[in-house]
């Protein structure tokens, strides 16, 4: 395939979904999330615009099913142009010394953990030319963000050093911070908010894209 290849971890609906509809015009998407449902209706979407997709309904938090994403990549395509991380867990607001133990662990899981596993197995597959893109939201070390801040905190910390260490070899690794949105996730933290005030996220991936897609 001639078309570049963009993996978009998180893409069944926020940025995540915005930035696979805004990609789909100049690449194939392999979109990853666990809820089959949204995936079917972003893939609708995609191909409704033209564009293509391959759905991944899989837990990044299993190592064995990216284990089994990667290796289906590189045998179908031999390659990978872009990853978009922009899987994220949100655990509930609480003081530090009240987090729930399950509520701690999920949000090591998927922020920090799955992130660590998937660096190492997608760095042969985006090579020297590739590039990976994280989305930044610094809120460690503000009152009640504790579980989501540190783990946050951690994954962003893996990104700078895997982009420290790539800067003269690649693959290029990118830090991007988006505007406010009206996600699933803000929601959670911020419940009387005025989303109309805020970004969509189709309007953030229109921002985001040309540093994205930058030489």
């Amino acid at each position: 395939m001639t078309q570049k290849i963009a993996l978009i971890t998180g893409a069944s609906r926020g940025l995540g979904a915005a930035l696979a509809e805004a990609l789909a015009p100049t690449h194939h998407i392999v979109a990853v999330a666990r809820t089959t449902g949204a995936l079917e209706e972003l893939d609708d979407r995609i191909k409704a615009a033209g564009g293509s997709a391959t759905l991944a309904p899989m837990d990044i938090c299993v190592p064995e099913a990216m284990a089994t994403l990667c290796r289906g990549i590189y045998d179908r395509w031999g390659r990978l142009d872009l990853w978009a991380h922009t899987a994220i867990h949100a655990a509930p607001l609480s003081p530090a010394q009240f987090v729930a133990p399950k509520d701690w662990q999920k949000s090591v899981d998927i922020n920090a953990s799955a992130t660590s596993v998937l660096i190492s197995y997608l760095a042969p597959l985006l090579g020297q030319s590739g590039r990976a893109v994280f989305f930044e939201d610094p809120r460690a070390g503000e009152k009640f963000f504790g579980a989501y801040g540190a783990t946050k905190g951690a994954q962003m910390a893996l990104a700078r050093s895997w982009q420290a260490e790539t800067e003269a070899t690649g693959p290029s690794v990118q830090i991007l911070t988006p505007p406010p949105m009206p996600t699933s996730l803000r929601g959670r933290f911020f419940p009387g908010e005025d989303r109309a005030a805020l970004t969509s996220p189709t309007e953030a991936a229109t921002r985001l894209l040309p540093q994205i897609l930058a030489a």
